[in-house]
């Protein structure tokens, strides 16, 4: 099995610890992206995953190649050019206090990519998975063009495409993302979705849940997967759903929707060390076990397993192996020692 992911890859600049940006003396630096999260993942989990991208020419742009690289993934596809690299800076909050992001990615060598950057035929060669999420074409430029011609490409050679939705009010609208990703979902085999990016991409909305009091109808999640899987053809939908109790401590589960059935998983109650990340977690264990050949129930179980333990470690790779997953997907949360 051999996975393409398609994205931006960032340095991620945070405070040590808890700082606020305001008490900070220094900043951690790391490296990420959406894209690049689930293609990490993926390669902990022992699938060849090659990750695409377009970054800068110069060391910068190297370190982020190199940081991936030695988590197991294959950089050979990665296109060089542009002046710079993506920045985004994270403060991560605690107990009540929220996390805050700030974005410095404008004019990146990704987001001037053009579609001449990408020979789609030597992307896809070998490949039996094409990865995105809405985060890409929300960079503008090229992108809405670029991601759907390898849709198109993807597709004609009989690859599986997923996307996570990922909507990013920072980056775009709500108009405009319903307008780019509606040509771009019927190309689309499973769809995964947060609370609330059914809602802000396509107006699809769950009754019965506040996202700000942390109060959730699951039942109400199967409207929206349905709806989606109907207006554009997804076979399967998965929605992860997060109570937000404080920063600290959230609860965590998700939903797989297919041939009409919804299938949920067991909720984690989550003491948070980083969730930046969470949901690439999520979609990593999600074509993991999908291209695995697991049962809905199985695969979800195991995704959201996946993505319960990255809420643990810091910055943005979840750096969980299949046993890890696999044991706690049994059952066994106590965290205990083991020797």
């Amino acid at each position: 099995m051999r996975v393409i992911t398609f994205g931006e890859i960032m340095m991620r600049l945070n405070p040590e610890g808890y700082r606020r940006f305001v008490q900070a003396d220094g900043f951690e630096a790391s490296y990420s992206g959406g894209e690049a999260n689930v293609a990490v993942g993926l390669a902990q989990l022992g699938i060849d995953a090659a990750y695409v991208t377009k970054v800068p020419a110069h060391e910068i742009g190297q370190c982020a190649v190199n940081e991936i690289r030695r988590f197991g993934v294959d950089t050979s596809l990665v296109v060089r050019g542009g002046d710079r690299l993506g920045i985004y800076f994270v403060e991560k909050g605690a107990s009540q206090r929220a996390s805050k992001v700030i974005y410095d990615r404008a004019n990146s060598a990704m987001a001037l990519a053009e579609p001449q950057d990408f020979d789609w035929d030597r992307i896809f060669n070998g490949a039996d998975w094409f990865h995105w999420t809405g985060i890409t074409p929300a960079l503008g430029g090229f992108l809405p063009e670029i991601c759907l011609e390898a849709c198109k490409a993807a597709k004609e050679r009989g690859l599986t495409v997923s996307c996570d939705l990922n909507f990013r009010k920072k980056l775009w609208t709500s108009e405009k993302a319903g307008e780019v990703m509606r040509e771009l979902l019927p190309y689309v085999d499973v769809c995964i979705a947060n609370e609330e990016d059914a809602k802000d991409v396509f107006g699809i909305e769950a009754e019965n849940t506040d996202l700000n009091s942390g109060k959730l109808d699951e039942k109400a999640y199967i409207s929206v997967a349905k709806q989606l899987a109907e207006r554009f053809g997804c076979k399967k939908v998965a929605i992860t759903l997060r109570t937000s109790i404080s920063a600290s401590d959230n609860d965590w589960s998700g939903m797989l929707y297919s041939n009409g059935k919804a299938s949920f998983a067991p909720t984690y109650h989550l003491r948070i060390v980083d969730r930046v990340g969470g949901g690439d977690s999520f979609g990593a264990g999600l074509i993991y076990s999908l291209a695995n050949g697991y049962d809905d129930q199985k695969a979800i179980n195991f995704a959201v397993a996946a993505s319960a333990l990255k809420h643990s470690i810091e910055h943005d790779f979840n750096l969980v192996g299949v046993s890890e997953i696999q044991t706690l997907a049994a059952g066994n949360a106590s965290g205990r020692v083991q020797r």
